[in-house]
């Protein structure tokens, strides 16, 4: 039997996502947003409920198409207020509209939004070395200045604790434990 990191339950979507997903480098834009949007509508809950709404999730949002999204109108916010597959929660979904405009002006300034986000890690993944749960942070100084960015640019649901799960989940840190069959030395 696999050893996997001390989060992931006997949930098969929790282990599929963390053997196929968690800690792996994303550099497309396309999958750099689905994740944006999901770590946003996860604060405050558990990523497993998440995991569960993520189909609902593409297909309420277009596929996350970032570049649909940043058009909706209000009709849209009001038909995704009314959609029981998601969160609906009024704030976190025009925050993913206003994210979306950002995004965009981010892909602008910078080519891509990855160029942008990989460049805190000087394009490649930090690989920690984690033994046991109680020394993986929530947060650290890269996430707190990464929010401290993205919030300076009108970003919405960015805080620190976000951005740290992101990075985790984008691949941009490697938190998987060292007992974790998917840590890399």
């Amino acid at each position: 039997m696999r050893h996997r990191c001390f989060w992931v339950t006997d949930s098969k979507l929790y282990q599929e996502y963390h053997d196929n997903e968690w800690g792996k480098p994303v550099f497309d834009d396309a999958t750099l947003f689905e994740f944006l949007i999901l770590e946003t509508f996860q604060a405050g809950l558990s990523w497993i409920t998440i995991l569960n709404k993520r189909e609902n999730f593409r297909k309420a949002f277009d596929n996350f198409d970032y570049k649909k999204i940043a058009k909706y109108p209000e009709e849209k916010c009001e038909s995704l207020l009314l959609d029981a597959g998601i969160i609906r929660n009024k704030l976190k979904i025009k925050g993913a509209i206003t994210n979306a405009q950002l995004f965009l002006e981010i892909q602008q300034e910078f080519g891509s939004f990855s160029t942008f986000i990989w460049s805190y890690v000087d394009h490649k993944p930090i690989i920690n070395k984690f033994k046991e749960r109680k020394e993986v942070p929530a947060t650290t100084s890269l996430s707190d200045k990464l929010s401290k960015d993205l919030k300076k640019r009108g970003f919405k649901f960015v805080g620190s604790t976000v951005m740290y799960a992101y990075m985790q989940a984008v691949g941009m840190v490697n938190d998987h434990t060292t007992d974790c069959f998917k840590h890399t030395s």
